[in-house]
């Protein structure tokens, strides 16, 4: 299923107008209370500071969103706004060009750009200089960014960058000591702000009223963080979780019924082999041997034939055959382990039902219920034919000897990863910043499997467990990345059987926090 329908399904389902947790929805607009001292601060500071103002806080922590709000909050008549972005142009010569682009200067060189400020200046207009995603960003551009911010006799800019906290550390190596920026970090919503902010995405979206309960919304405000960015994930993954649940319950009764051919082929040759494990158990070792008879003409007699037992012993009934292990099951055909799935989050949504990755085990090949016979056993006593006399009466039958079939062997079982094992794949998640980003590839419900694609494809591969409904499901995910931008950039690289698996990008931190949870 792609996820166009995958997406129709989402919003069929809670009668969407719109996904409202898109990470840009048009017209929405959600300022908490905490953000509005904020705002004030940064016009104050860009009206009697003469630093560069650097807004810090992680990837979905709202900074494109204060940046709209400073925009637009200012005095159009006074401020000569220019916004420009470091995605794709974060040297120095991008950087200057959109710069000077936005005053109309011919030339984009610091002077140029200083003495177009100065003119401003003259008519009455402050200049505002924007930069989103400043932490891409080049040394060489954020130095020449400190050196407008420092301005000169002709005129001075207020400049703003709006980064992650990493950039902090490298404008402090910039400014070798010296007060040249002033930073201001943004804080996570509360548990009383991510209400709202839910309420008014899904109200933005058709749906008035408690469509999450008060603890769906404290378990996505605690897994997000209280980041509105990973607010919008997580409560997305929750509605989705809850729809494959109400659709899981309604298809259960004829799920049997809508199976594969060849899945209720492999459940048919399975119930066989289970009836056929059940009546060898009512077998005692015990019981009395059939004898085999041979019918010979009326009048005529026919010798008796010695018998031969397991043990090699004869007696003088009739030639038996005994089962050894009669009362053990049969072994069953064996079915091959189910291959990992991979999916996108809203792939799930109209095809599956009551779990996040398929579980229908896939039969890998045909198999046979067969008899397994003892190498060692000891070779079988050979049962002679007696001589044939002279008389009419014809030769008796020879009876071959009895064939003992001993118990099956046991199947080995794969042993269980130790502990010390779990830790190693476990730090790995642990060390990177929550703050960052993997792309997560597949679920896979055998540790196996994810063991063997990892061996697969490379290094740059992990998996980690977790619980779901109360089982393991084993997750691999690709490499770790500073931004989700980065991650679906990086996507474009992989092999195409894992792009058509639709992998997609998710927090380290929501990771861990389902790490913790399968302990």
């Amino acid at each position: 299923m792609t996820s166009l329908h995958a997406d129709e399904a989402f919003l069929d389902h809670y009668q969407f107008s719109h996904d409202p947790f898109a990470p840009r929805v048009p017209g929405f607009k959600f300022f908490p209370a905490q953000r509005k001292p904020v705002l004030g601060q940064l016009h104050h500071l860009a009206r009697y500071s003469q630093l560069l103002l650097l807004v810090c806080g992680p990837q979905g922590s709202g900074k494109t969103l204060l940046r709209q709000a400073l925009v637009a909050s200012t005095n159009k008549q006074a401020v000569h706004s220019v916004v420009v972005s470091a995605q794709g142009a974060a040297d120095t010569a991008g950087i200057l060009r959109q710069v000077a682009q936005g005053l109309q200067v011919q030339k984009p060189e610091p002077q140029a750009i200083l003495a177009q400020v100065g003119q401003l200046a003259l008519t009455g207009q402050d200049v505002y200089l924007l930069v989103d995603d400043a932490e891409q960003l080049s040394d060489e551009a954020l130095a020449s960014l400190l050196a407008l911010a420092a301005g000169s006799s002709e005129g001075r800019p207020h400049v703003f960058l709006f980064a992650e906290p990493t950039l902090i550390e490298r404008l402090e190596v910039l400014a070798d000591g010296e007060e040249c920026f002033h930073a201001i970090e943004l804080q996570p919503y509360s548990e009383e702000e991510a209400r709202e902010y839910l309420a008014q995405r899904l109200e933005g979206a058709g749906r008035e009223g408690a469509l999450l309960s008060d603890e769906q919304v404290a378990d996505i405000h605690e897994r997000s963080g209280g980041w509105p960015g990973a607010i919008n994930q997580v409560a997305r993954d929750v509605l989705i979780e809850a729809m494959l649940v109400r659709r899981g319950g309604a298809k259960r009764a004829g799920f049997a019924f809508n199976l594969p051919r060849k899945h209720l082929l492999a459940l048919a040759v399975v119930g066989l082999g289970v009836m056929a494990a059940w009546l060898m158990q009512g077998r005692s070792d015990d019981v009395a041997p059939v004898s085999a008879t041979t019918q010979l003409p009326l009048g005529q007699v026919e010798p008796s034939a010695p018998s031969v037992t397991a043990g090699g012993s004869t007696g003088g009934s009739a030639p038996a055959i005994e089962f050894a292990g009669g009362n053990q099951p049969v072994p069953l055909p064996l079915v091959g382990e189910s291959q990992p799935v991979m999916r996108e989050p809203l792939a799930r949504a109209a095809g599956l039902s009551g779990v996040e990755e398929a579980d229908v085990v896939d039969v890998a090949g045909s198999s046979t219920i067969g008899v397994l016979v003892d190498e060692r056993e000891a070779p079988r006593a050979a049962v002679a034919a007696p001589a044939v006399s002279a008389s009419p009466v014809p030769a008796p039958v020879v009876r071959p000897a009895p064939v003992v079939v001993p118990a099956a062997k046991p199947v080995a079982v794969a042993p269980t990863p130790t502990p010390a094992k779990a830790a190693v794949v476990d730090a790995w998640y642990a060390a990177q910043a929550g703050s960052r980003y993997t792309l997560q590839i597949l679920g896979a419900r055998a540790e196996a499997s994810a063991q063997a694609f990892v061996r697969e494809h490379g290094a740059q591969y992990h998996y980690f467990k977790k619980q779901h409904q109360g089982q393991p499901l084993y997750v691999v995910t690709y490499g770790s990345f500073a931004s989700s931008e980065a991650a679906r950039a990086a996507l474009k690289g992989l092999p195409e059987k894992v792009q058509a698996g639709k992998p997609w990008p998710r927090t380290f931190a929501e990771i861990r926090h389902e790490i913790g949870q399968a302990r």
